[in-house]
């Protein structure tokens, strides 16, 4: 029998999500103060266990929700405690069809996790310049060109992110998502070079100058998403000394009638 409750006892949420921390690696940077206040924690239990958790972040529009554990704990959570009528999910192959008892999705995108082994990282000359709050307009012209890239001004004050100007301002950036130094736990992510300029390494240059800024600051744990259908990606992640961790399926959903 599951028992369902809101969680909000940071170190019981740390202790499950330490279970599987580089899937989890967005939720556990989460548990940062400023952070943990715009999630929801849901948890089911079975013979007196956490066994499963759904987490919505409801920072982003739609909000992000991830899925981790057993399949009949999230199906209980979803009856009993958290079930948005519309979210960006994020699950495992595994729990896609029981996701889909209360979910329509859009699209489904296949996705690898990927982290970064330091002992690889080839280290990198920052031939990039480290961008600030004030350039917060021209992150946004270029992300308007990517189309669905996920961005909010904030991210820079929270964050890292490193880009390449040219005469026309603003032609390649790579940032983080999430950087948590309480638990060692970072998300390189919003990496963009302008069409016209790509196929000149600016991509690698900036996620290397990202990357390195981080170990630097101690972070143990570097995680970065990546399509699977994205073969020139991945080759220059793997390059940098990143290697894929776990699949997973991504992307935004809307709960079926009678959910939610």
């Amino acid at each position: 029998m599951w028992k369902t409750s809101r969680l909000s006892d940071k170190s019981r949420i740390l202790a499950f999500l330490e279970s599987d921390r580089l899937y989890a690696g967005y939720s556990v940077a989460d548990l940062e103060p400023g952070m943990f206040e715009q999630c929801a924690w849901a948890g089911a239990e079975a013979g007196g266990r956490l066994r499963a958790m759904a987490v919505l972040f409801r920072g982003l529009s739609p909000p992000a929700l991830l899925m981790i554990g057993e399949n009949e704990g999230l199906r209980a959570i979803f009856q009993c405690e958290l079930c948005p009528k519309r979210a960006y999910l994020t699950c495992r192959p595994e729990h896609l069809s029981m996701s889909r008892e209360f979910y329509r999705w859009d699209e489904t995108m296949p996705m690898w996790r990927m982290v970064l082994r330091p002992e690889r990282f080839p280290g990198v000359e920052r031939d990039c310049v480290r961008l600030v709050p004030q350039q917060a307009g021209q992150l946004t012209e270029l992300y308007t060109l990517g189309g669905g890239v996920a961005f909010s001004p904030e991210q820079i004050e929270r964050g890292v992110f490193y880009g390449i100007l040219d005469d026309d301002g603003l032609i390649a950036v790579a940032g983080t998502h999430v950087i948590s130094p309480t638990y060692g736990v970072a998300a390189v992510g919003n990496v963009f070079t302008h069409p016209e300029h790509r196929g000149r390494g600016f991509g690698t240059v900036t996620t290397a100058s990202v990357a390195s800024e981080l170990l630097e600051r101690g972070i143990r744990d570097i995680i970065l998403n990546v399509s699977q259908d994205n073969a020139t990606a991945i080759r220059i992640y793997e390059r940098l000394g990143f290697e894929r961790y776990c699949p997973f399926v991504e992307g935004p959903a809307s709960a079926r009638r009678g959910t939610g």
